[in-house]
């Protein structure tokens, strides 16, 4: 964390991908989120603990399949050089073993690719509340550790809705995913909620990341998979 990010009340984001247009992609996709701001871009472990090292990021995006080392690999390296930014992991690494891994290394999230630019927008506003509430508690006894903690670890109901969102909209979109037979698409929620598919899809993804929704893919003829929803029971 920089001290002039700190007083300009910035994010500073590292950006990390082997694929020079996907990091252009992730670097557009991040600065359209306040208050984040990308300070730089990597392509290979290497780069990124140098990168890092010099540019003082408060979180790096950070892609597993890495050239020269894999991703997590990357996140003892930081850790001995003192380096205390946070990570969120993009990959499209679905291994049970690797998502274990990064939460045993402490990763603060992990986004699956290939994503559109609502699902990260709402993990950093996610990660950005939650940073703040870490930044300004004072701890003075439980009571204010677990309000610290709550924005990870507890259920959908207690969150704070990021700002944008409204309990109305949640209501309704948690309703269509409770009285769904199987699953609903974004376009099916907004047809049901009278929302636009892009709000729906804000609301499922923010269910998911929350862990009250489940999120299956249906691969069709041609084309990205399409995101399904389901409440978890």
């Amino acid at each position: 964390m920089t001290e002039a990010s700190d007083k300009a009340g910035a994010i500073d984001v590292l950006v990390v991908d082997d694929d020079f247009m996907v990091a252009r992609v992730h670097r557009a996709f991040v600065e359209r989120v306040e208050p984040f701001r990308v300070v730089g871009t990597a392509h290979t472990g290497e780069q990124a603990v140098a990168a890092v090292d010099e540019l003082r990021p408060d979180l790096v995006l950070l892609d597993l399949y890495l050239p020269d080392l894999f991703g997590l690999d990357v996140i003892p390296r930081l850790r001995t050089a003192g380096h205390d930014c946070d990570v969120m992991v993009i990959s499209a690494a679905t291994e049970a073993d690797t998502v274990r891994g990064a939460v045993r290394r402490g990763v603060v999230d992990y986004l699956l690719k290939p994503f559109e630019f609502e699902d990260l927008r709402l993990r950093l506003e996610r990660y950005a509340a939650q940073r703040g509430r870490l930044l300004t508690t004072v701890v003075r006894g439980q009571a204010d550790v677990d309000r610290v903690l709550a924005g990870a670890f507890v259920p959908a109901a207690a969150h704070t809705l990021p700002k944008g969102m409204s309990v109305e909209t949640a209501e309704l979109v948690e309703q269509a995913l409770r009285e769904a037979e199987g699953t609903l698409s974004a376009t099916e929620c907004a047809a049901r909620t009278g929302v636009s598919r892009v709000s729906a899809r804000r609301y499922l993804e923010y269910f998911h990341g929350t862990g009250s929704a489940e999120v299956s893919l249906r691969y069709g003829a041609t084309g990205r998979p399409e995101r399904r929803y389901a409440w978890r029971a």
